[in-house]
């Protein structure tokens, strides 16, 4: 039999603990996914780090592997001798022998003393997965379709993708990042082990529009000189549609003017505000007409941006 060392595999050290060789094995699988990796040898790689980590993830084969004690690499060796008491008489070669098969089937086919089958059940892996989510939705709130593929594992202890789709409920005071958990949609369990939890976080999308800034929404608002100069009353957007919105005489560039609830809405039902920040715009081009009014009123104005800056 060859010597697979599965420590190597996941460059952890024989004392790392269960969550340090579960995050050695996320990283890897993701890096040699054949979905993901561009290595010739992704595939292959992948398949090695979810061997290894088939049996590392389990207090009690990790315990059979460990008994083998350190080896090299490849390194052709017979097992203990309770290997072969347990495998009979014609396990006496171990050569043609794979040592993921022995250790899948150890603790599953012994039947010791007391009757003890040696099963023991184990949890699912839990997932985390993000999903975008409009400004829309969250100022709405609802419901929204989710699909993701999702890794399992098959009978020899390899992960494969499994498309699923997944309906929540984005609640209206939703926010960045959050954290939504779908109990027992994430890996199945394993020996009649409970199925872990799939984990949905929130991420909002960037708008055209708006800025979000906690549950406050900012967006430019562009106004001409004379809107700025003389007042207006400008129509703006919002979630929740069209509003007009007064804009006072004397208006500067960098004003925010405030549309108080208009933003998205906070848990204890309460609204952020809406922010539109003024920015004055000047047109590229001018007609005739319009070059004489602005040559009128600079020679009129005694107005000087610049002075007392």
């Amino acid at each position: 039999m060859k010597y697979k060392d599965y420590y190597q595999a996941l460059g952890v050290d024989r004392t790392a603990t269960t969550d340090q060789i579960k995050k050695a094995y996320r990283k890897l699988a993701h890096q040699y996914h054949p979905d993901v990796s561009k290595d010739p040898k992704g595939e292959e790689k992948f398949k090695e780090v979810a061997e290894a980590y088939a049996t590392l993830k389990s207090t009690e084969k990790r315990q059979e592997y460990d008994k083998l004690g350190r080896r090299s690499e490849g390194e052709q060796f017979t097992p203990p001798p309770e290997w072969q008491q347990q495998y009979g008489a014609g396990a006496s070669s171990f050569d043609d022998v794979d040592l993921s098969d022995i250790l899948n089937a150890f603790r599953s086919g012994r039947n010791g003393a007391g009757g003890a089958s040696g099963r023991f059940s184990e949890r699912g892996e839990d997932y985390e997965i993000p999903v975008v989510v409009s400004i829309e939705k969250i100022y709405v709130g609802g419901e929204i379709d989710v699909a993701v593929d999702l890794p399992e594992f098959d009978e020899h202890g390899l992960p494969h993708r499994v498309a699923h789709t997944f309906r929540i409920t984005v609640p209206k005071d939703a926010t960045d990042g959050q954290r939504m958990r779908l109990a027992g949609k994430g890996g199945p369990g394993t020996n009649g082990g409970k199925s872990g939890d799939l984990y949905v976080i929130l991420k909002i999308a960037a708008h055209p529009l708006f800025r979000v800034s906690g549950r406050d929404l900012y967006l430019e608002l562009r106004l001409s000189p004379w809107e700025a100069v003389l007042g207006a009353t400008v129509k703006i957007k919002t979630p929740d549609g069209n509003v007009e919105l007064k804009v006072k005489p004397g208006t500067t560039t960098g004003q925010q003017l405030r549309l108080a609830g208009r933003g998205l809405q906070r848990a204890k039902g309460s609204s952020g505000d809406l922010y539109a920040v003024v920015l004055i715009d000047v047109p590229a081009k001018v007609s005739k007409a319009e070059q004489e009014l602005y040559s009128q009123l600079a020679a009129a104005s005694n107005f000087n941006p610049r002075a007392n800056k």
